[in-house]
């Protein structure tokens, strides 16, 4: 790479005169336009999103909008914001010294073109790379105009013997210091009106008030925001002004099919661990992880307005395989397989991540996703063979038969109890479920069957994961009714 002009004489002479971007904004759709021609991803990373949200993006880029990323958590909206920095060029050139990154062609604040004007030509010039040009605030109610846009400092003025009302006794907030650059702003429902107000100034008008005096910044801004619907009503809301100077609003989504929540869980989670344990997650269970999540978005018993984040089977899929890493070193074993038991054991990760409503807290978090679990092994199993013959199964409980997996119990033990059982290791490997010789699979498989059969009520399982005869439902009494008939 070539040396970069330092002065702005050397910058005049240089390439970067006459091929410089006129705002950031058409530097942004020049570099878009070229990575479209070039074809492959637009963001790396950014899964699901292709056919739906990334085309109203690339419009939104295209026609030079500020724009809103609507959607519940866990949807990738600020990796996507975070993703727009690499749009930008890699080195951008600005007056050396200034705080709001001056371009040299065309300054904005007093400082620049003061310097310019003593300096002409030998005005230094310094560089900056594009990840210096991305800033990102999280919106709090407590943030204020000093905050975003600045404040008067009275130390500036008095050692410059400046009035207040001049410019050079700002100090710079975080959108001034984004200038020529990309501001996003997460949460904007919980920023106070008033610094929204102070926004859609500096987006239309370039100018703001600060402390009552009036400041013209002619800020060259990619603004971008992010917002969650629960927020509108839930902790503040959009001004309507501002909302008018967003230039579009994109909805985001969660995952639409279960293999795509697989792919982006996968690419996600840290299931690759280093201490002498090999780790093996079987699909299966990356497909009864990512269930749980599908099956909590429709139980009625968990808030849809918070959502259920993606980040529920990132998380759950690393609890999953730390208990099961934890198993095979106090057993010493050289690999580690998770089973469902250890989705059992990843309750903490999940119930976390949910919000429940009034008939979700009667019951409670630790049920609702036991229950979770249980409808995952039974999609799962259905999708993988379809409805299966289990009659020998449920007979062996129903005759008394038990059986403990817990988590804690070795591999090959499991393994031995589930021969006990007629037709259950011979039933996984005839649907292709697990392979004949592959054990840690087999166990897998079987277990799989009896969650499913659990969640049938075709038998039971306790707590402490033992597997026994189905509870019946007490009759009641004849004539005794409640208001549901």
């Amino acid at each position: 790479m070539s040396r970069l002009p330092e002065t702005l004489g050397a910058l005049k002479r240089s390439s970067y005169a006459t091929n410089r971007p006129k705002s950031v904004k058409d530097e942004i759709r020049r570099n878009l336009i070229a990575r479209l021609q070039a074809g492959g991803p637009l963001f790396r990373g950014v899964l699901g999103y292709e056919d739906t949200v990334m085309p109203q993006i690339v419009n939104a880029l295209l026609a030079r909008h500020n724009f809103i990323l609507l959607g519940l958590r866990g949807q990738a909206k600020s990796r996507i914001l975070r993703a727009l920095g690499t749009l930008l060029d890699e080195q951008m050139p600005v007056v050396a010294g200034s705080e709001v990154n001056d371009d040299p062609f065309a300054p904005i604040s007093k400082y620049a073109k003061q310097l310019i004007q003593e300096h002409g030509d030998d005005t230094p010039i310094g560089w900056v790379s594009r990840d210096q040009r991305y800033v990102e605030k999280l919106a709090t109610p407590d943030a204020t105009i000093a905050d975003i846009i600045g404040d008067v400092d009275p130390i500036k003025a008095a050692r410059g013997g400046h009035i207040l009302g001049d410019e050079l006794t700002i100090h710079y907030g975080m959108l001034p210091r984004a200038n020529r650059g990309i501001f996003a702003l997460n949460e904007l429902p919980d920023l106070a009106g008033k610094v929204q107000v102070g926004l859609f100034n500096i987006m239309q008008e370039g100018d703001v008030q600060i402390k009552g005096y009036p400041v013209r910044l002619a800020l060259d801004v990619l603004l971008c925001f992010t917002a969650n619907p629960e927020d509108y009503t839930a902790r503040g809301k959009i001004i309507t002004p501002l909302k008018d100077r967003i230039g579009s609003e994109i909805i985001t989504h969660y995952p639409e099919s279960v293999e795509l929540g697989v792919e982006i869980t996968r690419q996600e989670a840290w299931t690759q661990r280093t201490g002498g344990v090999q780790i093996r997650v079987p699909d299966l269970i990356e497909e009864v992880v990512e269930r749980i999540a599908f099956e909590a978005r429709d139980d009625k018993r968990i808030d849809k307005r918070s959502g259920v984040s993606q980040r529920m089977p990132i998380t759950a899929m690393e609890s999953v395989v730390s208990n099961a890493e934890q198993r095979a070193l106090r057993n010493g074993d050289t690999e580690a397989v998770p089973r469902v038991a250890d989705v059992y054991a990843a309750l903490p990760a999940i119930t976390g991540k949910i919000e429940l409503e009034y008939e979700g807290e009667l019951v409670g978090g630790a049920t609702i996703a036991k229950d979770l679990i249980r409808r995952a092994c039974d999609a799962t199993l259905r999708e993988r063979a379809g409805d299966i013959d289990a009659e020998d199964v449920i007979m062996w409980f129903d005759g008394g038969g038990a059986l403990q997996v817990a988590d804690e119990i070795a591999m090959n033990l499991v393994r031995q109890g589930f021969e006990a059982v007629p037709g259950l290791v011979q039933t996984v490997i005839a649907l292709g479920l697990a392979k004949k010789g592959d054990d840690a699979m087999i166990v897998v498989a079987c277990e799989l069957v009896l969650e499913a059969l659990v969640a049938r009520r075709k038998i039971s399982r306790s707590d402490q994961g033992t597997y026994g005869k189905a509870e019946r439902e007490a009759r009641r009494p004849k004539g005794q009714q409640d208001y549901f008939g």
